[in-house]
């Protein structure tokens, strides 16, 4: 059953009907339901019962406080790609241990945090990287742990702009120079080589991706122990897609059965790191229609969300389904749904069929993941507060922006 569900007409966050969050916190707003996000976890846990394993929350999803902290206290790892986000995890109460740093661009200053902090392996993704990480451990006098990210050059069949696992995308260690990237790692004092690891893309709807990367995996994996290089553990990444409109991605239960089956009789502990399929579906943005604005050959809603709140569809042309929390009787008339955003890509659904008026409240779902996360403050509009839903409580977990706190960081020329 989903946590949005409608009761007498109304759309509500488990027990709570949508319109009581917007009079209390204003709209835009993001919410976000605590039994979702809860359930979402326990069937990855569920599936890797009886196991050494680690999940590994990839919190560029969603990266606010409370959800981390509510992630690391059921048991969660995270996987970070910043220093900014190892900083916010460890706010957050997150275990260092278990944290693993990925990313294509790490600094000096994110190399020594993670070191400093005890994080349990960098996701190393090129031979400049590699050495950059050995000078730092060597004059802060540490031993790095490390794991290669591969790059296995398989197709995830996903939308360009997340793909991550062909030869032509930036990120992770090309599959043919791995070896000999792991043979200069395992002979440098200031490295543990500990792991393996991919992660082919985003919103993916289909486990033969991931089975085709695996395979190439555990291929290099039998390479690397013929030469006395034991890896500690096998991280899949993440990448499992959740339904947005039409997509049928595969159940985690099935998805995890798939890679466990190809790692029966393997001594390596499993790593992975889903973001989109713990926090897509625990989240809507509600939003207020401000005006109607008929005409031909499109009939606008404008609202007052905008791409600077969800950037997904301008930037993806993606979809989200846009639902009314108050069902009202009466036609259907077809909108073009759009904020106040001075952009014609300015929009959160297309050719939408609707019965709304003025001042109706919209919902637009599956907004848990890369929403917030992705916003901005274009054309100075203050970022939306947070929600979360636990039954029939409500606790705001990040206020809404003020226009001041926009610019309090910025400075007038002198003499002016």
């Amino acid at each position: 059953m989903s946590v949005f569900a409608y009761r007498d007409g109304t759309l509500c966050a488990e027990s709570v009907p949508l319109p009581e969050i917007a009079a209390r916190f204003g709209t835009p707003c993001y919410v976000y339901s605590r039994a979702a996000l809860e359930g979402a976890y326990r069937a990855f846990e569920t599936a890797l019962a009886g196991r050494e394993d680690l999940i590994c929350y990839a919190m560029k999803a969603n990266s606010n406080i409370a959800i981390l902290d509510l992630f690391a206290r059921m048991g969660a790892g995270l996987d970070i790609v910043s220093g900014g986000e190892l900083a916010r995890g460890l706010a957050a109460g997150a275990a260092p241990g278990r944290i693993v740093f990925s990313g294509v661009g790490k600094s000096e200053a994110e190399i020594r945090a993670g070191l400093a902090a005890g994080i349990r392996c960098f996701n190393v993704e090129s031979a400049s990287e590699l050495a950059r990480i050995v000078r730092v451990a060597d004059a802060l006098g540490k031993r790095a742990p490390v794991s290669l990210r591969v790059n296995p050059d398989v197709d995830p069949r996903t939308h360009p702009y997340i793909s991550t696992g062909l030869k032509e995308n930036k990120f992770g260690v090309a599959y043919d120079e791995a070896l000999a990237l792991y043979r200069e790692a395992a002979r440098s004092p200031h490295l543990d080589v500990i792991g393996v690891g991919f992660h082919i893309g985003s919103q993916l709807a289909e486990v033969a991706p991931f089975v085709d990367a695996l395979d190439r995996l555990l291929v290099l994996a039998r390479a690397l122990e013929r030469e006395g290089i034991r890896l500690r553990h096998l991280d899949i990444g993440g990448g499992l897609g959740i339904r947005y409109r039409e997509e049928q991605p595969p159940a985690v239960a099935d998805y995890i059965a798939a890679m466990l089956e190809r790692l029966a009789g393997r001594p390596f502990a499993l790593l992975l790191e889903p973001g989109r399929a713990l926090v897509g579906n625990a989240g809507i943005l509600l939003t207020r229609v401000e005006y109607l604005k008929p005409g031909a050959p499109h009939n606008f809603a404008i609202v007052d969300a905008a791409m600077n709140d969800l950037m997904r569809p301008s930037l993806y042309d993606a979809w989200h389904d846009i639902l009314p929390v108050a069902r009202r009787s009466g036609a259907l008339r077809r909108y073009e749904v759009v904020g106040p955003v001075c952009e014609t890509g300015d929009f959160l659904g297309r050719d939408r069929d609707l019965a709304i008026a003025e001042g109706d409240l919209l919902a637009v779902m599956s907004a848990g993941a890369y929403g917030m996360s992705m916003s901005s403050n274009y054309n100075s509009r203050p970022r939306a507060p947070e929600v979360l839903v636990d039954g029939a409580a409500v606790h705001l977990i990040r206020s809404r922006e003020t226009v001041e706190s926009l610019f309090a960081l910025e400075r007038r020329l002198p003499g002016g």
